[in-house]
């Protein structure tokens, strides 16, 4: 996926005389960019410009209006909200754009690179919009790239990643809005006239209360199974706005980074390219749309896409921040003991001066403590790898806290408002990632942990975001420029990791879902939906997060929240990335058990959850049960998931994406101790037989479930 938000100087602008756009003009075109299954479909005008027709309306060939321009700008007789705002180095605040031409670029087998070229005929400036097709997976990469030659800066209001038209009548738009440990919680509404606006304007962790993905259905309220969908996923990691404006005669979809406070001084022969657009299509509901998605995701939107996931077991709900070198070394043996691959070592190893006994104190200060690791984490991992464990460490490279000696030495490095009160989140600041020290520090944080032998694993954390943004750094009239240089930078530095530990496991923290797009996770490998572990609020949080991203991305442990059964935590887990958090020792011989064969039925399947299609089967959300199945590549195994979260009936579940002639053997996976058999345990069906008449799972009551194979 294309690098984004990328501020690349270019030696030469190509300048064409104003007599070329015109030219251009008088010839007009119509073409399309589509894939298998869809296409966006444009058209020149008699003026020049740029028009396209409203999407899933391909038989629409009347004349193109203003409201129909293809990346509309502002301030030259457009009235509604543009996709560009700017104002020239004279100081005019119009700007007029004609089409210039159009290239087209196979990159690959089924993926294509289409850039259309449109510039002012005023003003040496120019727009190009940029699409990547992967054809097969019906997926398309949007954005903008924006460059000129004039005489001095440039400023840029508004520039938008994407402008997208929808025709006017019976759209629906699902989002997705929260909190911290309430994330992804999915609203669906009819978009009528006005302006609807998701937004954020918190910069670093800027998904904390809604998220920059969402879904709009052309028929009506979108089903699992019919219907045209479109999904869109912006893959920005700081502030965004994701705009709807429905003007009566069409609907314009705005995407990319929030105008709010954004204000970018472009300089002379210097190109900005916005944030990738991720746009996902399906004329056969949801169901379709996130299995493209998830193709697409597996190949160009996380790192290692085609490799399952380790089992990973983290100490910090045994230990917290009360720990050294034995207490952890001793959680080794029993977590190899119940089949553990992976260890992590949270929070709480570094600081000295101010040591990180909490939260309070120590970040920014990396070095080992030497009062709980006297020989610094090498030993530890030395450990691990001994018992047969990978070992990760968790580091938060971007904060420090007021407590640490990090900012006694420079207290200028930290984001803040001059004479203002310091305000704190979690009693600690965000490091200024314009500031070229601080991009070097944090390199060397990141680096010195990762480094260290045995290390195969790093949590890269983020726990607050920005309410005082300023920085020392940048100039006194670029202070607009942090929200969206920190994250460049951020990138930079996430890419640089990814580079130089190119076999290091990485998971994308935040807080929680403070951090989830495909800007950032295209460096890790997975993300951390929620610091809410309660495996109740994950049946439902995990069916949301699955319309855009893999199971395989999503990080879910089993923890003691909300005291629910173990039985029923494991499973849920074992639907996703499984995980553990939990102090072995305190466990019961039974919930060992439980453990064990949860992580060994998790071995079992995890190249079917993780690599194979995604079919969910019955919506959680206010009802008695939720449930989902995974069919492997070649439709020769199924996982089938039933959650039951209120006490009913032995209702059969209907597995989806079977082969029809296929037989296949049913056997229920790490079953509840003490609990009736599954009552086709054992026994052959055909794949239309079990897609027909189902599968009576062994879950009724309340919290428990049920996981059942379907192998050839």
């Amino acid at each position: 996926m294309r690098a984004l938000f990328s501020l690349t100087l270019h030696a030469l602008l190509i300048t064409l005389p104003l007599f070329a756009v015109a030219t251009a003009a008088a010839t007009p075109e119509v073409f399309a960019i589509g894939t298998r299954s869809f296409a966006l479909n444009f058209e020149v005008g008699t003026d020049g410009r740029l028009y396209q027709h409203a999407l899933g309306t391909d038989g629409d060939r009347s004349k193109p209006s203003r409201n129909d321009e293809a990346y509309p700008p502002a301030g030259d007789g457009y009235i509604y909200e543009p996709a560009l705002r700017v104002v020239h180095a004279d100081g005019n605040t119009s700007t007029d754009l004609l089409y210039t031409g159009i290239t087209r670029t196979n990159e690959a087998a089924g993926r294509e690179l289409v850039r259309i070229g449109l510039r002012d005929p005023a003003y040496p400036f120019e727009v190009a919009l940029c699409f990547r097709t992967h054809r097969d997976d019906d997926v398309v990469e949007q954005w903008s790239e924006i460059r000129h030659s004039e005489p001095g800066s440039v400023q840029l209001e508004r520039m938008a990643s994407a402008s997208m038209l929808l025709p006017p009548t019976n759209v629906t738009l699902t989002h997705f809005s929260g909190d911290w440990a309430d994330e992804m919680n999915p609203v669906s509404e009819l978009i009528t006239p006005g302006t609807k606006v998701l937004d954020s304007k918190i910069g670093v962790r800027a998904h904390q209360f809604g998220n920059p993905s969402f879904i709009l259905s052309l028929d009506g309220p979108a089903t699992e199974n019919s219907g045209r969908v479109l999904a869109g996923s912006l893959a920005w990691s700081g502030s965004f706005q994701c705009a709807f404006d429905h003007i009566g005669s069409r609907v314009r979809v705005l995407t990319g980074v929030n105008p709010y406070a954004s204000t970018y001084h472009l300089k002379p022969a210097e190109t900005f390219t916005t944030p990738t657009m991720i746009w996902a299509w399906s004329n056969n509901g949801l169901g379709g749309m996130s299995r493209k998605l998830h193709a697409w995701a597996r190949d160009f939107g996380c790192r290692d896409g085609h490799q399952p996931r380790e089992v990973m077991l983290n100490n910090w709900e045994a230990t917290g921040f009360d720990f050294d070198f034995e207490r952890i070394a001793n959680l080794f043996e029993p977590a190899k003991q119940i089949g553990t691959e992976l260890f992590l070592l949270d929070d709480g190893w570094f600081g000295n001066k101010f040591p990180r006994v909490n939260d309070g104190a120590g970040l920014g200060d990396w070095q080992p403590n030497r009062r709980r690791l006297p020989n610094g984490l090498a030993p530890l991992a030395a450990a691990a790898v001994k018992h047969g464990l990978r070992f990760g460490i968790w580091i938060e490279p971007e904060m420090v806290n007021p407590k640490s000696e990090l900012f006694e030495q420079h207290p200028d490095w930290v984001i803040r408002q001059p004479l203002r009160e310091l305000e704190l989140q979690r009693q600690q600041l965000t490091l200024d990632l314009t500031r070229p020290e601080v991009q070097d520090f944090e390199w060397q944080v990141i680096d010195g942990a990762l480094g260290v032998p045995g290390v195969s694993y790093g949590k890269w954390d983020c726990n607050r975001y920005l309410t005082q943004p300023g920085s020392s750094w940048l100039a006194a009239d670029r202070q607009s420029h942090l929200w969206i240089d920190y994250v460049h930078a951020l990138y930079a530095l996430m890419d640089k990791t990814a580079r130089a530990y190119p076999k290091t496991e990485l998971m994308l923290c935040s807080g929680g879902g403070g951090r989830v797009d495909y800007g950032a996770l295209k460096y890790f490998h997975e993300f951390w939906p929620s610091d809410n572990t309660d495996p109740v609020r994950r049946v439902r949080m995990q069916w949301d997060y699955s319309y855009f991203f893999p199971g395989m991305t999503l990080a879910s442990h089993v923890t003691h929240a909300g005291n629910r059964p173990l039985h029923f935590a494991c499973s849920v887990a074992m639907s996703a990335r499984f995980g553990m958090d939990l102090d072995l020792a305190k466990l019961s011989a039974q919930d060992k058990a439980v453990c064990a064969g949860a992580i060994s039925a998790y071995q079992r399947i995890r190249e079917v959850t993780h690599l194979g299609e995604l079919f969910r089967l019955e919506r959680p959300h206010d009802a008695a049960r939720g449930a989902l199945d995974f069919v492997s590549p070649d439709q020769a195994r199924a996982v089938v998931f039933v959650f039951q979260l209120k006490d009913g009936d032995a209702a059969v579940v209907r597995p989806q994406g079977l082969a029809p002639a296929m037989r296949y053997t049913v056997r229920e996976l790490n079953p509840a101790p003490h609990r009736a058999a599954l009552p086709q345990e054992g026994q052959s069906f055909t794949g239309e037989a079990l897609m027909r008449d189902g599968i009576v799972p062994s879950c009724q009551k309340s919290l428990e479930a049920c996981v059942i194979e379907l192998a050839r």
